[in-house]
C-alpha cells in the first residue's frame, strides 16, 4: 500500500503546484510607481452630423436595346455570341426573305422600262413626234418606277440588322433557323460604357432628394466608394411599394458592371453624437478603450464607437461630453498612470 499512497502524495503536489502557478507571477506595478507620460488631451463634445439611410439599387446600362426584326424572314446568319461586344453598324442578324427580293427585282426590272422609254419620248418630243401631255405622262411614270425602287430597297434593307451603337450582346432570344417577326425580340444588348444605379426610393426620403445631387454609392464588389448624380426621378410612386424610382449616373470604375448590387446613402435629417479624434480610441482584440484625464491620471474607459465622420469618431457609451481624452499614443499608457500635459 505504501506505493500507492506515494504515488497519490506525487500527485496531490504537482496538483498544487500547478494552481499556485509553481513560481511567483510577476506583480502589476503599482501606480504610484509609474512614470509620468507626456501627453496631449481633447475634449469630448457633442457635435451635430447629416443622418443617413442605405436604400439598395441595382447597376444597369443606361442604353439598352430590344432587337426585333421590321420584316419577316428565315434567320439565316446571326454572328453574334452571348457577351460578346459588337460595333456600331456591325451585322447583327441576315435574314433569308425571297418574297421581299423578287419585290425589288420587280421594281428595278420597271424601272429600267420606265427609263427607257422617257428616253425615247424625249427623242420623239424634240421631233414634235407626240404631245407634251404624253412626254408629261411618261416623265411621271419613270418617277413611280423609281419610289418604288427606293421602297424595296428600303425593304430588302431590313433584312439586315445591324447594331445602333457600340456595345455588348446580353441576351439572344433567336438563333439560326428560326422564323423572326416584326415584334418578335431577337437580341438584347447594351452599352456598357454608361452605367447607373436604379433604386427605389421611400416617399419619407424623396422630398430631399433633386437632379443633379451627388450621393455616395457602395457597390459589393468594389472596395471604394463612387459619386452618383441623381439624374432621374420619378413623379409617381409605385402604387404597391410606395416608393420612387431613382436613377444615378455611376463614373466608370474597374469591375463596375450591368447587374450588380448597390448602396447609396441619402440624407434623412440631422443628429448629434459624441466625437473624439480618431487616434484616442485603441483597439485591444474585441475591446475599444480610451484614456481620460481624471485629476492629472489616465482613467481606462470602455467604449462603443459609432461612424467615423473624417478624422473623428462616433462615442456611443464610455465618456461623457467635457471629459478630456488622451489623444497621443494612448496605447502605451497603463490605468492610473500619472500625466503630464503637452500644451
Amino acid at each position: 500500500m505504501k506505493p500507492l499512497f506515494a504515488s497519490l502524495g506525487v500527485i496531490a503536489s504537482a496538483l498544487t503546484c500547478v494552481l499556485s502557478g509553481c513560481g511567483r507571477q510577476p506583480e502589476r506595478p503599482a501606480p504610484g510607481s509609474l512614470p509620468a507620460a507626456s501627453v496631449t488631451v481633447t475634449t469630448v463634445t457633442l457635435k451635430p452630423r447629416p443622418a443617413w439611410e442605405e436604400v439598395v439599387g441595382t447597376v444597369r446600362a443606361k442604353s439598352r436595346t430590344v432587337i426585333e426584326a421590321r420584316v419577316s424572314g428565315r434567320i439565316e446568319q446571326m454572328p453574334v455570341a452571348l457577351g460578346g461586344r459588337v460595333e456600331s453598324g456591325e451585322l447583327l442578324v441576315q435574314l433569308n426573305a425571297p418574297e421581299i427580293e423578287a419585290k425589288l427585282q420587280q421594281a428595278q426590272a420597271l424601272q429600267l422600262q420606265a427609263d427607257a422609254d422617257l428616253k425615247r419620248f424625249t427623242a420623239l418630243l424634240e421631233t414634235a413626234a407626240l404631245t407634251r401631255a404624253e412626254f408629261d405622262n411618261a416623265q411621271a411614270h419613270a418617277r413611280v418606277a423609281q419610289a418604288a425602287v427606293a421602297e424595296a430597297e428600303t425593304r430588302w434593307s431590313y433584312t439586315r440588322i445591324r447594331s445602333p451603337y457600340a456595345g455588348v450582346i446580353t441576351r439572344k432570344y433567336a438563333d439560326v433557323g428560326d422564323l423572326a417577326a416584326p415584334g418578335k425580340p431577337l437580341l438584347e444588348m447594351e452599352d456598357a460604357t454608361a452605367l447607373r444605379l436604379e433604386a427605389d426610393v421611400p416617399e419619407a426620403v424623396i422630398g430631399r432628394l433633386h437632379p443633379g445631387d451627388k450621393l455616395p454609392v457602395r457597390i459589393s464588389s468594389l472596395a471604394s466608394e463612387l459619386e452618383g448624380v441623381v439624374r432621374e426621378i420619378a413623379p409617381a410612386a409605385d402604387p404597391n411599394s410606395r416608393t420612387f424610382l431613382v436613377k444615378l449616373d455611376l463614373p466608370p470604375a474597374p469591375g463596375l458592371r450591368p447587374g450588380q448590387f448597390g448602396r447609396v446613402a441619402m440624407v434623412v435629417g440631422e443628429t448629434t453624437a459624441l466625437r473624439v479624434p480618431v487616434p484616442a480610441v485603441v483597439r485591444r482584440g474585441q475591446m475599444e478603450i480610451v484614456f481620460v484625464a481624471v485629476a492629472g491620471h489616465a482613467q481606462l474607459r470602455l467604449v462603443k464607437t459609432g461612424a467615423r465622420v473624417g478624422a473623428e469618431i462616433e462615442v456611443v457609451s464610455g465618456v461623457n461630453a467635457g471629459e478630456q481624452v488622451v489623444t497621443a499614443n494612448p496605447a502605451t499608457l497603463q490605468d492610473g498612470q500619472p500625466l503630464t500635459f503637452q500644451p
